[in-house]
């Protein structure tokens, strides 16, 4: 079951970086903080690269386990199966709008929006995994599916840990974001430095 606990991490991971930007737009719209653009563009360059990319395709490898199980969940598989399909799209309208606010500063309120947009949708996508089908995987998968499972995220996550200098470092990066990002969802260490 090592696999639920690096989900779980990794949820983790994802809702701290989605509060965190919440928060620094919040205290911006306030004027109480100057926007880290740098920060921003590094922010939402982990939810596409580690989120979308590395996160989504191990849910995906552990709900085919739970497919061979059980028509229990279903519903719940097919949603998320579709979420994760159109994950380009949504993380191309992030991008766009931070592109637009990065270009000129009069874009901030709806890069804002669009923030907003992907955190809600983000919130609700874990939520449904967690309550709906975790709990199936967990009652589900046999005790020869979690060593197969975890043997598979061990790889994966062995084959992409950025100490190979091809892949990238995610945990690196996420260490500088909490460094950069202000307090208390940070260490102020502000501003970014890519």
């Amino acid at each position: 079951m090592e696999a639920l606990h690096i989900i779980g991490e990794e949820h983790q991971s994802l809702a701290g970086i989605l509060h965190a930007v919440r928060y620094m737009l919040k205290e911006i719209t306030a004027g109480r903080l100057e926007a880290d653009l740098k920060l921003f563009q590094a922010m939402v360059h982990y939810l596409e690269a580690y989120a979308e990319k590395r996160h989504h395709p191990k849910e995906d490898l552990l709900f085919k386990y739970l497919e061979k199980r059980t028509d229990e969940g279903s519903e719940a598989l097919a949603r998320l199966a579709l979420q994760h399909a159109a994950a380009p799209q949504r993380i191309a309208a992030l991008q766009d709008a931070l592109t637009a606010f990065v270009a000129n500063p009069g874009n901030f309120a709806d890069f804002a929006r669009a923030f907003d947009a992907y955190a809600d949708f983000y919130r609700n996508h874990m939520m449904l995994e967690e309550e709906a089908v975790l709990p199936l995987v967990r009652k589900y998968l046999t005790d020869e599916d979690w060593t197969a499972v975890d043997a598979e995220f061990r790889a994966e996550m062995a084959a992409n840990s950025g100490k190979d200098g091809k892949h990238e470092d995610f945990a690196g990066l996420f260490s500088k974001l909490v460094s950069a990002a202000p307090a208390p969802i940070g260490f102020g260490s502000g501003p970014f430095k890519g």
